[in-house]
């Protein structure tokens, strides 16, 4: 029985490969070229990870994008602002620079599979017809067409599955999880043909509605009120006393507060973030100048050099680069 499992998975995944192949060679071999940065030294990466204790999880992001997959434990997982309680098989999507940490309820052993992925590289399927990236931008109830009563965009970082629905991604992710030790022949092209799959099928499952964006649960922490407030006044000049001032803090209490809560400064988080919103802007189309202002930067001479500092190159190297 599992030699027929094996079977069927490597015909469905032999397409796959296929399909893989030929888009390098339409592309004039991009993923050869492909520059590596932040903290994933891969295209992408996949973790299978089981916490027997209670764990305590500080406040973190990444430069690379993330999918976590519950398998198991009693978990709050918290989103730039948002609080989730997962059920199994929620799947959780961070884009790169987004604040979180899981909060671990009890010694449920808290298990999951987590992906890192490169933005970078699932840019380079990216074509009239196909955008990869369409599970993380952006992660709301309305990014598949489907809007609230009030014609609200609702942010939301988790997709659950609908009753019924759901096994062929599972078993592509359990191919997939299995797939991390294979050292047989072209194991990591089967490696990456079965992950390329999983986010084929992740889209499609959001689009046809097999999955639903779930909404979030309240949550009294003040932090999450400061990087609501911080996240929709990016493009605003900004100040640690104009923020310290609006919750009624002393700035030095905020300060240390958001540095001891997240691990970060409230600057460079603001920063990051607005790089992020610049970059976005510029391969959308927009001239560099003109997303150097509407990302809130107070200068370009300022704007340029964050932006090398953090991408490795200029806005204008960037730009044509993914171009």
């Amino acid at each position: 029985m599992y030699h027929d499992f094996m079977f069927k998975t490597l015909q469905i995944v032999l397409s796959y490969v296929m399909l893989l192949l030929n888009i390098c060679i339409l592309k004039g071999g991009a993923m050869s070229e492909y520059q590596k940065t932040g903290y994933l030294n891969e295209n992408f990466k996949i973790f299978h990870i089981k916490d027997q204790t209670q764990r305590e999880f500080r406040y973190h992001y990444h430069n690379f994008h993330k999918i976590l997959i519950m398998l198991s434990g009693d978990v709050t997982y918290y989103v730039e602002g948002n609080a989730y309680r997962l059920l199994p098989d929620d799947i959780v999507l961070i884009s790169a620079g987004e604040i979180h940490r899981p909060l671990i309820h009890d010694l449920t052993p808290y298990e999951r599979i987590i992906l890192y992925i490169s933005p970078d590289y699932l840019e380079t399927f990216h074509t009239k017809d196909c955008d990869l990236l369409q599970c993380f931008l952006p992660a709301t109830h309305t990014a598949y067409g489907k809007s609230d009563p009030s014609g609200q965009q609702e942010k939301s970082h988790v997709l659950r599955f609908r009753t019924g629905h759901g096994t062929a991604l599972k078993n592509i992710l359990f191919a997939l999880d299995h797939c991390r030790k294979d050292a047989d022949f072209a194991g990591a092209l089967l490696q990456e043909a079965l992950f390329i799959q999983f986010m084929i099928q992740l889209n499609r499952a959001a689009l046809h509605r097999s999955l639903d964006f779930i909404p979030n649960s309240p949550s009294d922490d003040k932090i999450f009120s400061i990087l609501s407030y911080l996240n929709a006044h990016l493009k605003e000049p900004f100040s640690i006393d104009s923020v310290a001032g609006h919750f009624f803090l002393n700035r030095y209490y905020l300060m240390h507060m958001f540095k001891l809560q997240t691990g970060y400064t409230i600057r460079s988080y603001v920063e990051t973030k607005r790089l992020e919103l610049a970059r976005q802007l510029i391969f959308s189309g927009i001239p560099v100048a003109r997303a150097c202002e509407e990302s809130g930067f107070p200068n370009y001479s300022t704007f340029s050099r964050s932006y090398k500092k953090k991408y490795g190159v200029s806005p204008r190297e960037d730009l044509k680069k993914h171009g």
